[in-house]
């Protein structure tokens, strides 16, 4: 919509545009909602000092006395924005007003910042996604380095409660296990599931690879805050060396391994050409999805046979750790449950949340900032979990668990009685 400004220049009439109704009220109402939030703090303030120092202009009136006003800061949609407050002394000095001593102890910036950040917002754009406030208020606290200094602050404050989680409370019965790598490091993941089929971000450790130490200590952290390692446990894990190792070290028999069926798949087919792939695709997938583990294994072991001449390599990986590709079969949960619990796919999508909210880094400043940036991109992730398919047959996993705790226990006595004979 355009209209003729009557002053003209070099005798042609001067358009300009005019806002639309919409945006004028718009702007009018966000204008006076400011104006009357500030009429009301500052006669909520005025009251408070009224209520400390008396009434103004009164005589006679002993303890703190009125002390003009002065500019302060509060925090207001994101931003610190400067607003004049009044001031009482004693004769100790300054007598901070109650109302203003609660809004300005109310600092949500970092968090604010920190979500900014989580959802894509660049350091550079934070102020545009910001609510205006009207142009005769001054602000601050918007540049790109002072967005920064709070995403580092709130994310480290978000990593430390990571690291320090009670778990002892959870009643974990299986824990899914990963590594991502994230520039040149690579993190730790555990995501616990509990008897009622709830996922829980149990923690992060960094390491330049995945191997038996970091696993170890990645473990022992674990039971320093609450898992019991004299309890069974189903762990599903890709099958990575370290980590089955630093397993069998900790908890022994106890750790009842899981591999991924997926990666033990994509390992197979890596050895085999395309036009290949369908074919031996279903093979395992008819294997995995076999009645039993005893038919199961009978089938994986006729088509590594069928393989060996032409294709040893694949044919080496499909016997590689077949035992353990069939630990969740062993147990006869219900097939949804089964199938759930036979991959690494829930820790792999948490996986998927972390690369699509870290990749927004350009340049990664060590491992303290690549830990800082997964703690918040899982805990982002974690506000959306549900429960795995098939939580409902999850008593069966607990029964199963417990009898193999029960059989340990009489190995361990049978053990015992042999010694002493």
């Amino acid at each position: 919509m355009k209209k003729i400004d009557r002053a003209k220049t070099n005798g042609k009439a001067k358009l300009e545009p005019v806002h639309s109704v919409k945006d004028i009220l718009r702007r009018e109402l966000r204008d006076f909602i400011h104006h009357v939030g500030r009429v009301a703090l500052a006669e909520l303030l005025e009251e408070d000092r009224t209520a400390l120092c008396g009434p103004a202009y009164a005589r006679g009136q002993t303890g703190p006395h009125r002390a003009g006003s002065a500019v302060g800061e509060l925090i207001l949609g994101g931003q610190r924005v400067r607003v004049k407050r009044p001031r009482a002394r004693d004769a100790q000095g300054e007598v901070i007003l109650p109302s203003w001593e609660e809004f300005s102890n109310a600092d949500p910036l970092d968090e604010r910042a920190f979500e900014q950040m989580v959802i894509g917002v660049p350091t550079r754009k934070y102020e545009r996604s910001l609510e205006a406030v009207p142009e005769d208020i001054p602000t601050r606290g918007t540049t790109k380095s002072a967005v920064s200094r709070r995403f580092v602050a709130a994310s480290q404050k978000q990593l430390d409660a990571l690291l320090a989680r009670d778990i002892g409370e959870l009643s974990l019965c299986a824990i899914m296990m990963d590594g991502i790598h994230i520039g040149n490091h690579l993190i730790l993941l555990a995501l616990g599931i509990d008897d009622q089929g709830k996922k829980h971000v149990l923690g992060l450790w960094e390491g330049a690879t995945e191997n038996k130490a970091v696993c170890i200590t990645m473990l022992n952290d674990l039971i320093q805050r609450g898992l019991d390692p004299m309890r069974s446990m189903l762990f599903v894990i890709d099958g990575g060396l370290g980590l089955r190792s630093a397993l069998r070290a900790v908890f022994g028999k106890r750790a009842l391994i899981q591999r991924c069926q997926v990666h033990k798949r994509r390992n197979v087919l890596d050895h085999l050409g395309k036009e290949l792939h369908p074919s031996i695709s279903k093979a395992l997938r008819d294997a995995y999805t076999s009645k039993s583990d005893v038919s199961a294994k009978k089938r994986l072991k006729a088509l590594a046979q069928s393989l060996k001449s032409d294709h040893p390599s694949a044919s080496a990986s499909v016997l590689e750790g077949l035992d353990e590709t069939l630990t969740i079969k062993k147990m006869k949960l219900p097939r949804l449950l089964e199938r759930t619990l036979s991959t690494t796919n829930a820790i792999e999508n948490l996986n998927g949340g972390v690369r699509a909210i870290s990749r927004r880094v350009r340049r990664w400043q060590g491992g303290s900032m690549v830990c800082r940036w997964v703690a918040a991109a899982v805990l982002e992730r974690e506000k959306s979990f549900r429960r795995i398919k098939g939580y409902k047959g999850l008593k069966a996993l607990r029964i199963h668990l417990s009898r193999n705790d029960e059989q340990l226990g009489l190995d361990a006595t049978l053990e015992s009685a042999q010694r002493a004979s």
